[in-house]
């Protein structure tokens, strides 16, 4: 039997990939509700999401980088093309400590390239053959299929395919230790700098805390996708 299904029924699916989709739904659906939660825990020094970040670069000597705003829910980020921290509305004015958790956060990146943090070097490195190997995975491993009905299964588009599809693993595998450091970098400057007291730190901590849930969930996913793949057609060969 070439594939691993059974009368329709994929289980490589079943058993390997929906637990961690399910995961990343979870994930998800937790941010943001514990987002919302501290956001209605307001700072005693009321300083908003766009002043922690100053203070958070401020602190480690970064100077250039712009803050702005930017529309949208949770759309914070750092884009070192253009040096700019862009904080969302529910982040860039808001005095709470989940706003100036995620604020410090996204200066934590900045930091990052300022000091030459090197995970957040090869992320950015790696970013354009992740994303051509995104682009090729699926249309190498459908010719690949295609060949299969045509009588010649293509061992090399299928596996170039996995390999491709392959690289996002690594981009997510890269990008935990630099979301990771980031928020540590972000708590550290919060703590040392007096920004939030040490009952207000715990909002900030948790909201970090959720956030990060939602790379790891991104990366098991990434890696119960490859494994299916692998699993589906590395036996091929094996079968025929």
């Amino acid at each position: 039997m070439p594939y691993p299904y059974y009368y329709g029924f994929d289980w490589t699916y079943l058993v390997l990939v929906l637990p961690c989709v399910l995961l990343s739904l979870w994930a998800s659906a937790n941010v943001n509700s514990t987002f919302k939660k501290y956001s209605r825990q307001y700072s005693a020094r009321r300083l908003t999401g766009a002043e922690a970040a100053q203070r958070v670069l401020m602190a480690n000597g970064v100077r250039g980088v712009r803050i702005e705003r930017v529309s949208g829910n949770l759309t914070d980020h750092y884009d070192p093309t253009a040096n700019v921290i862009r904080l969302s509305d529910s982040v860039y004015s808001n005095t709470s400590t989940a706003a100036i958790g995620v604020a410090c956060h996204e200066a934590g990146h900045a930091v990052q390239y300022a000091e030459n943090y090197a995970p957040i070097k090869l992320r950015a490195a790696i970013i354009p053959l992740t994303n051509l190997g995104s682009k090729l995975a699926m249309p190498l491993i459908l010719a690949g299929i295609l060949l299969t009905f045509l009588g010649n299964f293509s061992d090399t588009l299928v596996y170039a395919g996995i390999a491709a599809f392959g690289l996002s693993l690594v981009f997510q595998i890269v990008t935990l230790p630099v979301e990771f450091n980031a928020s540590r970098r972000a708590m550290v400057a919060i703590e040392q700098s007096n920004l939030l007291t040490a009952e207000e730190q715990k909002g900030a901590r948790k909201t970090l805390t959720a956030a990060a849930l939602t790379y790891v969930a991104a990366t098991a996913v990434a890696l119960a996708q490859l494994l299916r793949l692998i699993m589906i057609f590395g036996g091929r060969r094996r079968d025929d």
